[in-house]
């Protein structure tokens, strides 16, 4: 099986932590192997340079970790569990993802849902931008995210898109604990098919001169709404 890398001290400490994945060998600094969260670990002693040729940035906080890659879960099982998630179309941005994620699991959704083509997965990037939250929520990849939602929508579970221009006023609606909250990349918003996949469009008001939210943003302020009360 391949190995995958993470790198940074707060995505270590949550991989090792969620044991969701099999750790094969941790690199740190000298200093940092007697920490209580690393010792278990056992890790190798490592220079700042080997850190950063094994993870390609200089911005591993003197840890790395190479583990069993990213274990995805499937769209339906996500769906079985119930809960919040969180529909990604078209977000390519490792940083935006990673700080979605660690939205998701601040805000007590279940997890994120990302097409396979035209975003990056969980990469070690977004491990390190979600601070390790990636370890602790299930991320499903799809092929076709308008299909996903037309089939995932029911009764009990209903779609909720993004939409700054035409939406209602997100305090409006009656959310739902198994609400899927469905978020376009920035600039771009949300493709026509999964648009019309929604069962409500909602926008968040804007107060100042600036028309638009980062993505993470505008997924803390639904999720967190989705689940008030809950």
């Amino acid at each position: 099986m391949s190995r995958e890398v993470v790198y940074g001290r707060n995505p270590v400490r949550e991989l090792i932590a969620a044991g969701r994945r099999r750790v094969h060998e941790v690199w740190a600094l000298p200093e940092l192997r007697d920490a209580p969260w690393l010792a278990p670990a056992r890790p190798r002693p490592a220079s700042r340079a080997e850190l950063g040729r094994a993870c390609g940035t200089s911005d591993h906080q003197g840890v790395v970790a190479f583990c069993d890659p990213y274990p995805y879960v499937e769209a339906r099982d996500a769906l079985a569990e119930g809960g919040v998630l969180v529909a990604l179309d078209g977000a390519q941005d490792p940083r935006n993802l990673g700080a979605v994620a660690r939205v998701c699991d601040a805000g007590g959704a279940r997890g994120m849902v990302m097409t396979r083509r035209g975003s990056p997965g969980v990469t070690p990037a977004v491990c390190k931008t979600s601070a390790g939250a990636v370890e602790h929520i299930l991320v499903s990849r799809v092929e076709n995210l308008a299909s996903f939602l037309h089939d995932a929508k029911g009764p009990a579970r209903w779609v909720v898109g993004a939409d700054s221009a035409d939406g209602r006023d997100y305090r409006e609606i009656p959310w739902s604990s198994d609400t899927i909250i469905v978020l376009g990349a920035e600039g771009a918003g949300l493709r026509p098919r999964v648009r019309s996949a929604c069962d409500e469009l909602v926008r968040i008001p804007m107060r100042g001169r600036v028309d638009s939210l980062n993505l993470s943003v505008a997924a803390g302020i639904l999720v967190y709404e989705a689940l008030r009360g809950i």
